[in-house]
């Protein structure tokens, strides 16, 4: 299953907006523009699968930080995919002026309920506060209490909403990988020895980048050898290895192993950009892919000869599961040789952000002379957007 299209509306920047994304995407704009926010709209959408919703909203400052200008009554995703019957929308609304949001709309699919789909085996439509159908209150009224700050979707044992169509969208929102703010700083738990378990996927924020190593590095040849390529290609012949030993109490720790020095370098002696990469191979060369793998600004910290690498790898993993980048690099999408991503400009024009996305024959007209990196440089993309 793949997003479509995404419709937000009242969230944060993104007042009114409507993106097509592809296999592989990448979203550019200015600082400031609200490419960013893109990201922060489907992390909603995961926490809403979730039951985490409420909390969400409060850790990122409540209803009234994230509805548009402050004064947006309500904030409204709604989401295609490429399963019709997997199709949800959803609106929260802020309860008065506190920070607190509740959900005042939810719709499975595009069919509005009907007095025969009442004892559906799928909830088709819920007005959530302001109940506009008979059916609908009676309908949750059968279901008993659910807390209005979280969705029917992150409830799995609901009879009336617990089939196969629902729980696909319900696994699928909840294992979107956002990431942004990759934490290497010299405190970070990258750097330090941790208890050994078992973890498959790096964390929104890579914290765990070391037990996913030690994980798979250890547990999986093909995993072992996209890292290893990776590393070479990055930093030559030099590189030998990584180094996953235990340290005490259960704990292992990364080292490298350099073939021109007798001591592993420790974690804790890495480069903020060696360990970045390192990070970024990780997240896209995961076998057991994620839903849908976004990525805030990949170059941040990045030698520019280091992005093709990313650029290849990503190519490669957009065969398995949906790729976004928000960046504001030319050398980033320049990197993108062989494979055009589908390109989205995000602009700032009157106190709201714009998405547009670059198809067509125009831009395959520019892209004949010029590569991606220089027509963003020379600002000629937002022109032909």
């Amino acid at each position: 299953m793949k997003i479509k299209q995404l419709d937000i509306a009242g969230f944060r920047s993104l007042r009114n907006v409507s993106w097509q994304p592809g296999d592989l995407n990448v979203v550019i704009g200015q600082n400031g523009s609200g490419k960013s926010n893109l990201l922060r709209a489907l992390e909603l959408l995961s926490a809403s699968a979730q039951g985490s919703l409420s909390k969400h909203i409060l850790s990122v400052g409540g209803m009234g930080a994230i509805v548009w200008d402050g004064a947006s009554p309500s904030i409204h995703l709604g989401l295609k995919t490429s399963s019709p019957e997997n199709d949800y929308d959803i609106e929260l609304a802020r309860l008065g002026l506190t920070s607190s949001g509740v959900v005042q709309r939810e719709v499975f699919s595009s069919k509005p309920l009907g007095k025969n789909d009442l004892q559906s085996s799928l909830i088709k439509h819920i007005e959530r506060i302001n109940l506009q159908s008979d059916y609908a209150e009676t309908l949750v009224n059968s279901l008993g209490y659910i807390p209005q700050e979280e969705t029917l979707l992150s409830f799995p044992f609901i009879p009336t909403i617990s089939n196969a169509a629902t729980q696909q969208l319900r696994n699928y929102l909840g294992k979107l990988a956002i990431h942004h703010d990759l934490n290497v700083s010299q405190n970070s738990k990258i750097r330090q020895a941790v208890i050994a378990r078992s973890e498959r996927q790096v964390e929104p924020d890579g914290q765990n980048l070391v037990e996913v190593l030690h994980t798979l590095y250890v547990g999986n040849r093909d995993f072992e050898r996209d890292v290893d390529l990776a590393m070479r290609a990055a930093f030559g012949s030099v590189y030998e290895k990584l180094v996953i030993p235990p340290d005490a109490d259960h704990r292992v720790q990364l080292r490298i192993r350099w073939k021109t020095l007798n001591r592993d370098s420790h974690a804790s002696e890495l480069s903020d950009g060696t360990l970045r990469f390192l990070l970024l191979i990780a997240i896209l060369a995961t076998p057991d892919h994620p839903s849908l793998i976004a990525i805030d600004e990949p170059e941040t910290g990045l030698h520019p000869s280091m992005l093709p690498i990313i650029a290849e790898y990503a190519v490669e993993a957009s065969t398995r599961t949906q790729i976004v980048f928000t960046t504001h690099s030319p050398q980033f999408l320049d990197a993108f040789t062989d494979t055009k991503p589908t390109t989205t400009v995000a602009r700032w024009e009157n106190g709201e952000t714009s998405l547009h996305t670059l198809k067509g024959e125009q831009l395959d007209y520019w892209l004949a002379e010029y590569s991606l990196g220089t027509l963003f440089h020379d600002g000629d993309l937002e022109a032909i957007a």
